[in-house]
């Protein structure tokens, strides 16, 4: 008896401890249906926009001697580094973001001004590119992600201060201002307006008072139009868009025409995966800006209501990440990050539809553009750190245990 109970015990023990690790395991592992929504959509996005890229851009490939799939290979190893580089910031915590917030910003505003020297780029009259040997991207992309941080950083910082008009305007307007200046100073009108969007809404997530946005709002449209009103080519695009018939059909209408017929030609089902007519060097820009009239083209009505749906669970999952928070620093950058993609997707839907005057900006995660795409991951990672180490149901869950 003595021996079956000195056998029998330590056995007990040894299958008590081994049950304790596998649970333990367990809520470890356990991710919140939030990060899963989120991660899942995202990934459907990339996918979703690498088959349109290698579709759209086929004819533009090739005429740049760069084959028939050069301009997909190419958005393809952006994507093949960007969801690993999702993926690892999604597990950082949320301290993390919060202590690199002010180092972020600087480097992001360093970058900028490398625009500005002999590195350099202007295209089409903007100068919003650096090229570094055969490497070549848009500062203003990675300015985007660390407002982000930046600016969730500060403002949950300052919660208990953003009562008074003075609190709100230090230091946010200041670095800020002078992110969105150096974009300014490059003419790139279509990304100061999305820029404009994020620390807007990083404002009003932090719960800072409507009547306290009134100045910003007024004194950016102001800046807008002064702009528009001193550019000759900006006044060209908005006269163009005014005008109904839109005349000018070898100038500044082919785009929009162009655009418009795509869509036009697709009808509800579409010509077919790579059956376009317009991607046939009739349409500018068919594999980044004009990309969602191929979809329209290619794959009908249906297609373009698919990839609506597609940004709209998306608005609903950053949502629910932002109703469990329990640190300001969460809500206000989900809620931003939702301003930035869901608002420049809307943006360049509108251009495409012809309701906003061309700006020039890509549609998130299917237009082509490496820095884009990576930048647009590296700020879906930061949102998945937040829901992954800041989820009320999640805590309550492992207190629970």
């Amino acid at each position: 008896m003595t021996n079956q109970t000195s056998l029998t015990e330590p056995a007990a023990k040894r299958r008590g401890f081994t049950s304790a690790r596998i649970s333990l395991g367990k809520i470890d592992r356990a991710v919140p249906s939030n990060f899963v929504l989120l991660l899942g959509v995202t990934l459907f996005l990339v996918v979703f926009g690498l088959i349109m890229v290698a579709s759209s851009s086929t004819i533009d490939s090739y005429l740049d001697s760069q084959g028939f799939f050069g301009g997909f290979w190419k958005q393809a190893t952006y994507a093949a580094i960007g969801v690993p580089l999702m993926l690892i910031l999604s597990r950082l915590p949320i301290s993390f973001w919060k202590a690199w917030a002010w180092p972020a910003i600087i480097v992001a505003i360093v970058l900028q001004m490398l625009v500005f020297t002999p590195l350099g780029i202007e295209d089409g009259g903007n100068r919003n590119w650096i090229a570094i040997g055969p490497v070549s991207g848009q500062p203003s992309e990675l300015v985007k992600v660390a407002l982000v941080i930046w600016l969730a950083t500060v403002l949950a910082r300052k919660q208990p201060l953003l009562g008074k008009w003075y609190h709100v305007l230090i230091p946010v307007l200041p670095i800020a201002g002078l992110a969105i200046g150096l974009v300014l100073l490059g003419h790139d009108l279509g990304t100061v307006s999305i820029m404009a969007g994020i620390v807007l809404g990083a404002l009003f997530f932090a719960n800072v008072k409507l009547r306290f946005l009134a100045v910003p709002v007024l004194g950016g449209a102001a800046l807008l139009a002064v702009m528009a009103l001193t550019s000759e080519n900006r006044m060209r695009r908005i006269t163009s868009f005014l005008d109904a018939q839109c005349t000018d059909y070898e100038g500044l209408c082919w785009q929009p025409l162009h655009g418009t017929w795509a869509l036009a030609g697709g009808g509800i089902f579409g010509r077919g995966l790579g059956n376009s007519h317009e991607k046939w060097a009739w349409l500018p820009a068919a594999s980044n800006d004009y990309i969602f009239a191929i979809i329209g083209e290619e794959l009908g009505l249906i297609g373009c209501v698919v990839l609506l749906a597609l940004f709209v669970v998306m608005v609903i999952v950053f949502v629910r990440i932002m109703r469990s928070a329990s640190d300001p620093f969460t809500r206000i950058a989900t809620g931003t990050v939702m301003v930035w993609i869901i608002g420049q997707a809307f943006v360049n839907i509108g251009v495409v539809l012809r309701v906003f005057p061309v700006l020039g900006v890509p549609l998130p995660f299917i237009s082509a553009g490496g820095t884009a795409l990576l930048t647009g991951m590296m700020a879906i990672g930061v949102v998945l750190s937040c829901a992954r180490h800041d989820d009320a149901s999640l805590a309550r869950a492992k207190a629970g245990q």
